[in-house]
Order: C-alpha cells, then sequence, then structure tokens
C-alpha cells in the first residue's frame, strides 16, 4: 500500500477515521459485555482530557470537519462479517466469548450523541448515558482526534514529501523491529489503537511486526486489524471498570472492595489468560497487601503506571507471600515502552516470570524529529469516565503526574486506599 498517496489524496475526504466499531481495543468490547451483564442502568460521562496542553487541538482542528467524523462514527453498525467474526471465533482459546444476549444487542447498535464545545484553544467533548453504550466512544473519539492533528500536520506537504516522510517513519519501525528480533523469549503486542498516528499506518505496522518477528509478535489489541490481517486480538480489562465501580460505591468501607468487587465480577466471566490483574487504580502496594487470596491465583498482572520495575518487583514478592511460584505468572509491561525498554526489562526478569510487552504509542506513532517543529511528535490524550450516576471517578495510579478527579476525592481516595508519597514520573505517551 502506497500510504503517502494515500494520506495525499485526504484532501478530497478518501479514507474515514473510523471504518468499524471493532475498530477498537478487545479490551472494550470484553469490558463492554460485563457491564452489560453487571451493571447495565449505570449512568456514566466520558470526557476527552488533553494533557498535552501545548497541542492546541482547536487550533488544529476544523470543528466541522471533527464532527462530520465524529457524526460518520454515528452511522456506523456491526456488519455481517464483523458480527460472525465476534460469535465464532476463538478468542483466548474460548469460542463464543461473546454471548448471544450481548451480541444481539451490539448488533443493533448506534453511538449516542456527543457534546461538543469549543474552550480557548482546547476541544470539549463529552458522552454521556448508559456506561454499556457511551464507553465504547472512547477509542474513536482517541484516534479522531490523533489522526486529524495528523492529518492538519500533513495537509500542506506535497506527493513526494510525504513519500519521504513515511519511507523514513517506515524504517524508523523497522530498525526497532531489527533490535527486538534479537531479545530471546519476546513475547510482544501491538496496544497502539488510542494514540495511533492513523488507521493505515497502525495497520502497516502490525503486519511488519508479523513478518519481522514472527511468533514473538503475539497480535494486536485492535479487533478490526484482528480479524482482518488473521492474528489475535490482545487485550483483558482497564482502569474503568474499577474507577466506575468505586465511584458507584456508598461509603468509605464499600470504596475500599471496590476494586476486588469487580475483579470478583470478572472472575465469574473469564478464566485462564483473561484473568490478568490490572492493580494501579488506587495504588499497586495497597491493592495487593489487601487483596483477597483467591486473586493470587490467577495468571498474571499487567504494570501499567510508575516505575515498571519496581511494580514487577512487588507483583514477584506477592505472589511469593502468597505461596505462588513467579515462575508460572505472567508480568504484562504496558506504559510508555520503546525498544531499550522493553531489552531492559525482557533482561531484568525473563528468568523469573513470564514476561509480556503491550506496545503502543511509540510503535504507533513514533514520528518524533520528522517533521519541522517536531509537529507531528506524540502527545498524551486520554478519554476517561469522569462520573458515575452523578458521583466522580477517581484514578491515583502509581504515578501522580496520571492521577484524575477532584481534589477533595483524590484526598479520600489516598486516604481509604493508604496511599502515601508518590514519586511523579515524567508520562511518557
Amino acid at each position: 500500500m502506497d500510504i503517502a498517496t494515500r494520506v495525499y489524496n485526504h484532501k478530497w475526504k478518501i479514507d474515514p477515521i473510523i471504518r468499524s466499531l471493532i475498530d477498537t481495543d478487545f479490551y472494550k468490547l470484553l469490558m463492554c459485555q460485563s457491564v452489560f451483564r453487571n451493571k447495565p442502568e449505570t449512568e456514566v460521562t466520558f470526557s476527552l482530557i488533553n494533557r498535552s496542553t501545548t497541542v492546541p487541538l482547536a487550533n488544529l482542528i476544523d470543528e466541522g470537519e471533527l464532527r462530520e467524523q465524529l457524526d460518520h462514527i454515528r452511522s456506523l453498525s456491526l456488519s455481517r462479517g464483523e458480527s460472525t467474526w465476534l460469535r465464532g471465533n476463538t478468542f483466548y482459546g474460548k469460542r463464543q466469548m461473546f454471548r448471544p444476549d450481548f451480541m444481539e444487542w451490539f448488533e443493533n447498535l448506534r453511538l449516542p450523541a456527543y457534546h461538543l464545545e469549543r474552550i480557548g484553544d482546547q476541544y470539549e467533548l463529552t458522552f454521556e448515558g448508559k456506561w454499556h453504550e457511551v464507553m465504547l466512544w472512547e477509542i474513536s473519539a482517541l484516534a479522531v482526534l490523533m489522526e486529524l492533528r495528523s492529518r492538519a500536520v500533513l495537509n500542506d506537504m506535497g506527493r513526494f514529501e510525504l513519500q519521504v516522510l513515511y519511507a523514513r517513519a517506515m524504517t524508523r519501525v523497522w530498525e526497532k523491529i531489527e533490535q527486538l528480533r534479537d531479545i530471546d523469549g519476546l513475547s510482544i503486542a501491538d496496544f497502539g489503537t488510542r494514540r495511533r498516528h492513523g488507521f493505515l499506518w497502525q495497520d502497516w505496522c502490525v503486519q511488519a511486526m508479523r513478518e519481522g518477528l514472527g511468533s514473538k509478535f503475539t497480535g494486536t489489541s485492535n479487533c478490526l486489524i484482528a480479524m482482518r490481517r488473521e492474528v489475535e486480538a490482545i487485550g483483558t480489562n482497564a482502569h474503568e471498570l474499577p474507577m466506575v465501580y468505586s465511584a458507584l460505591a456508598a461509603g468509605d468501607t464499600a470504596l475500599a472492595q471496590a476494586p476486588y468487587e469487580v475483579l470478583s465480577d470478572w472472575h465469574d466471566e473469564h478464566e485462564g489468560n483473561l484473568r490478568i490483574i490490572l492493580p494501579d487504580t488506587y495504588g499497586t502496594q495497597g491493592f495487593l497487601d489487601h487483596a483477597p487470596d483467591w486473586l493470587a491465583g490467577w495468571t498474571g498482572i499487567r504494570i501499567d503506571s510508575g516505575d515498571p520495575a519496581a511494580g514487577a518487583e512487588v507483583a514477584i514478592k506477592w505472589w511469593q507471600e502468597r505461596g505462588e511460584d513467579p515462575q508460572n505468572k505472567r508480568v504484562i509491561f504496558s506504559d510508555g515502552l520503546d525498544v531499550a525498554k522493553i531489552a531492559e526489562l525482557q533482561g531484568q526478569f525473563a528468568a523469573r516470570t513470564k514476561v509480556s510487552f503491550g506496545w503502543g504509542t511509540l510503535l504507533t506513532n513514533d514520528f518524533r524529529g520528522l517533521v519541522p517543529d517536531d509537529r507531528l511528535a506524540p502527545f498524551s490524550l486520554v478519554c476517561k469516565a469522569i462520573s458515575a450516576n452523578g458521583k466522580p471517578t477517581v484514578k491515583l495510579s502509581d504515578n501522580p503526574e496520571k492521577a484524575m478527579g477532584p481534589r477533595s476525592e483524590i484526598t479520600r481516595y489516598k486516604r481509604v486506599f493508604g496511599v502515601g508519597d508518590q514519586e511523579p514520573i515524567e508520562v511518557v505517551v
């Protein structure tokens, strides 16, 4: 595929950014089914948050074009082939992962309305409604804003300039793949949907990883690409679940138990490699210190904030204290990864536990230094649940730079979950 020509032709509105309701991360669909089953009446508000305030999205992206893309997403529904793939495919060794009642609902879904307003040089974009409906806006909204920003920067570039740009970017990705190829025992997947440079680019990166790494490449989080390229769809769950369950909790005692209630519901639905703990929503150490014994029997842990090596050490120690052999467990690293950090963590932990990597932004959006003023450098854009049934959500994280929520509620959550002083770490997109 000549990506440069396709990008050049975007000026004639070829290629909608979101092509399908399954152009999303696999974990969103798994979580959606869980919410559909366990919390179908919960009302949630999602909001777009640009952590990189130096990127003036409202100055770069035309509001009419943004609305056009968002309205297009609302017109989408599952195709027959997509429904067949979800209903009949084998995921994580299990057929019919998605239940008939969920699939019937999903097949008739149209995403609910959005609210868009310009505030200064940023956009305020929110989604309100039933949790299992509005949650599916998250990845699509992020992908649209990221790609419209890319298109805005690329719009003034000529055909040959674009060809050279993508040749350089392809070379960069391939050089990374060549370095990863030399790492013994590597297990790595694409987690780059939410902050990708563009759909075509993510699709190219997945194909390059598949050819360059062979069996070391385990799959992609993107369902549409997984279906089209016949690779594994990868993903489990995210911070969204404990954030909303916690917001719904009545009182401090219920709040302290909410993150475990989430995983109890998950335990009833899934087994094997889908039983992966994401412990850092309100601090990894405190979460593990108070975790019920049955959680130690889960397959592994995903490390998504703070110092990754420190997080892995905490997990290994916890398993040992609970009588579990860390060598039979899996640690998935997924925060701010690039080749050097992947190699370092593999070397540090491969002999002590099963190690996997979910490689995100610096796989699917590493255009750093390739255009003047670094205008294509990736930036930190998130879309989070900010309230549930009218109550604010909170995320503490192992990195205070990623904390979110009203200050008074952050203070309360820190008290309830016993989170003390934390070391700030620069957020790597």
